[in-house]
Order: structure tokens, then sequence, then C-alpha cells
């Protein structure tokens, strides 16, 4: 499966570190699991953490899932074993805390060759910076660092994230010109699914491709709300099948529900249908 076409609904962090927790995710339903050696793992741990989490990603058994191994900072003590040890496991991407500028992506880059990099967007410096990082041949996605971006712009918690929207602006922006997987950040709440589903709402509402998640009692509202519906698959293949039927007659303009269908409308339902049909192969897999 391409891995810009397949979903990217649920990404849950788990903290390398732990076995048991490393164990429960093979058998969990999210799309990605960003092994995490950075903020989940206590600084007199880094060592065993980055041994444990190489001997379950060798073990294997996390089938379809996409596999991503978040690292320390390249500035820390731990970042650049961190970067060696994740280019001799078996992972899809590694992915970097606190990206400033595309320099950064170079630095882990030199050290970890054509491993496919994903970028956490979480500092002032990285959302003005949004474009050149994204741009970087071997990024493929960003990932937002909610917690950390609100501390360092000294916002107040809002439920309508509005003190957020001009970075998550920026960054789904340049995402969106460079073709990058985007995912939202994290909702603290995790016993509130009322609160969680209005936030992936709001976050798919503005064209995230997922959410990333800190317990597993999210995968399931996470899951649906990234998902295309059923009232959205009927609507994409009544689209396709209205504009065939004028493309074949020559004749008229093609209408749905009242509204005029055109070929950009097509296309997003051929999107549509492509990604329910992903979702359903890798609950098939």
């Amino acid at each position: 499966m391409d891995p810009r076409q397949r979903p990217y609904r649920s990404v849950l962090y788990i903290p390398g570190s732990k076995e048991r927790a490393l164990d429960k995710a093979r058998s969990l339903p999210v799309d990605a699991i960003i092994f995490d050696l950075e903020d989940a793992v206590a600084a007199d741990e880094k060592d065993n953490a980055r041994e444990t989490l190489k001997a379950a990603l060798a073990q294997g058994g996390y089938g379809q899932k996409v596999r991503i191994v978040r690292i320390n900072g390249l500035d820390t003590p731990w970042g650049r074993a961190d970067a060696e040890a994740v280019r001799e496991m078996d992972a899809d991407v590694v992915l970097l805390p606190k990206v400033g500028e595309a320099a950064d992506v170079d630095a882990l880059a030199a050290i970890t060759g054509d491993l496919p990099i994903w970028a956490m967007m979480e500092t002032p410096r990285g959302m003005l910076n949004a474009a050149q990082i994204a741009a970087h041949p071997l990024l493929t996605g960003f990932v937002m660092g909610t917690n950390d971006l609100a501390k360092e712009l000294q916002t107040r918690f809002r439920a309508d994230r509005l003190p957020m929207m001009t970075s998550l602006g920026l960054c789904l922006l340049a995402a969106k010109a460079e073709g990058l997987i985007a995912i939202d950040g994290v909702y603290n709440a995790f016993k509130d699914d009322e609160g969680l589903a209005a936030e992936c709402a709001q976050g798919r509402d503005l064209g995230f491709d997922g959410k990333t998640l800190i317990h597993p009692a999210q995968v399931d509202i996470a899951n649906a709300a990234f998902a295309p519906s059923e009232a959205e698959i009927d609507l994409a293949r009544r689209q396709i099948a209205a504009f065939a039927e004028v493309e074949a007659s020559g004749q008229g303009v093609a209408v749905v529900d009242g509204k005029i269908v055109e070929n950009l409308h097509v296309a997003t339902a051929r999107e549509i249908l492509a990604k329910a049909e992903a979702i359903l192969s890798l609950q098939a897999g």
C-alpha cells in the first residue's frame, strides 16, 4: 500500500521501554504506532528502552500498522544513539521532535540514511519554517505537538483551539503543498469521549489525516472520525455515477442532490472510496 494513500486515522503513542505496552499494541486496531523513546521514557531508562524496542520490532507481530519511532532530539545526550539504533531497527519511519528548520532534518538524515522522516511540529520556529521543513526530500509526515506548542505560545486552553489555529493552519498548508501526511495533536483528557470526538471532528474538518492518541480507549473514536462516513461513501458513488452518465451521453450537466458535480468533485469522490477500501483492507489484514 502506498504510504501516502493508506489510512492514518489513529496514531497511538507507546512507551518504548514498556514490554507489556509494546506487546498489547500488536492487537490494537490502530493504523500507526509511535514507539516513543523521548517523553515517555525516563532519563535512566533511555539505554534500556532502545534495546527493548529493538527486540520488540524484531519480534514483529504489528501487521500492517505503520511503525514510527520517536527519538530524542539530536541536541540531547541520547539523540544520536537513538538515531543510530533506529537505523538498525525494523521501523518504517523515524520521528524527530521539536523540528525548527530543515537543517534539523538534514542532521538526522545524515545518520539514518534513506529512512523516511516525520517531524514533530511543536515550536514557534517550526511553525514559521513549516514550508521549508515540509519540502525536505526525506520528509513524509508532520505530527502536531500541541502540548509543547501551547507551552511555548503561552496559550490558555480552549475547547475550540482558537489559539492554535494559526499554527495548525500553517502546518496543514505546508503539508498539503508537499503531499505529506498530517497528524493532529493529542487530546489529553482520555476519559472524555465527547470532547475527543469533537476535537477529532474539528481536525478532520481542517484536513488532518488522523489524530495522535495517548490511550487505547481513544482509538475507536479516532478511527470513526477520520474514516469516510456511510453518507460520504454513498454521495461519492452517486457523484461518480452521475458524472459518468453525463460524459457518456455528451449532454447536460451532472447534478446530485441539487448540486452540480464537476471534475474536482469526482476526484474527491474517488479519493473517499479509495480510503474506504484501504480501511477495509487493513481491517481484513
